[in-house]
């Protein structure tokens, strides 16, 4: 039971990351040090939907990479998602019509979404394999496996392994060691 506690919780904190980065480099609101602003903020905020939403018996609630669709459109502050939230309130009455529209008609929209994303890839610099590779599998593996933190996790993996192989590791990579050992163990021990 713990190892899935701390499978959801990877899952979950590692989706929501990897998620406010792109959306948040996509708006340019990122910081000197190419963090998100209020990153402390958003991640309480994704917590506490999370939680809340798992006691009232919904879907997940968390953050989408679809964010960032609508980052690039000009939604930048809560309005868009006021507007959006009272569409979707709409669309509950008119859920039986959209079933006649086919799941395959939201191939361009997400593909787009996967464009706006990946400018973000030409940031990466090419000239270093400690930067290179992990940013390369996890731009491979996210889509290969449907999940953004099974990307990040074998990109931790990948860039621990490098650093350790090329002699590049320091002290500050520690903390990415550690998220490294746990999707290692969450991938050999657990199936889902």
């Amino acid at each position: 039971a713990i190892m899935l506690i701390v499978t959801y919780c990877l899952v979950d904190m590692f989706d929501t990351i990897g998620t406010l980065y792109g959306a948040a480099s996509q708006a340019n609101l990122i910081d000197e040090n190419n963090d998100p602003y209020n990153v402390d903020q958003c991640m309480t905020s994704d917590s506490i939907a999370t939680v809340v939403g798992g006691v009232l018996g919904t879907s997940t609630c968390t953050t989408f990479v679809e964010s960032a669709a609508g980052v690039a459109a000009g939604g930048r502050t809560g309005l868009a998602s006021l507007v959006t939230a009272a569409c979707f309130f709409i669309c509950l009455f008119l859920s039986p019509v959209t079933a006649i529209v086919p799941a395959c008609a939201t191939a361009p929209a997400l593909i787009y979404v996967g464009v706006l994303m990946l400018r973000n890839f030409a940031k990466v610099d090419m000239d270093d394999a400690l930067s290179a590779v992990p940013a390369f599998l996890a731009l491979v593996m996210m889509p290969l496996t449907y999940s953004i933190s099974n990307g990040i996790g074998i990109a931790a993996i990948a860039y621990v392994l490098i650093a350790l192989g090329t002699k590049k590791y320091t002290k500050k990579d520690i903390v990415v060691t550690l998220i490294a050992i746990l999707f290692t163990l969450r991938f050999f021990l657990v199936t889902m």
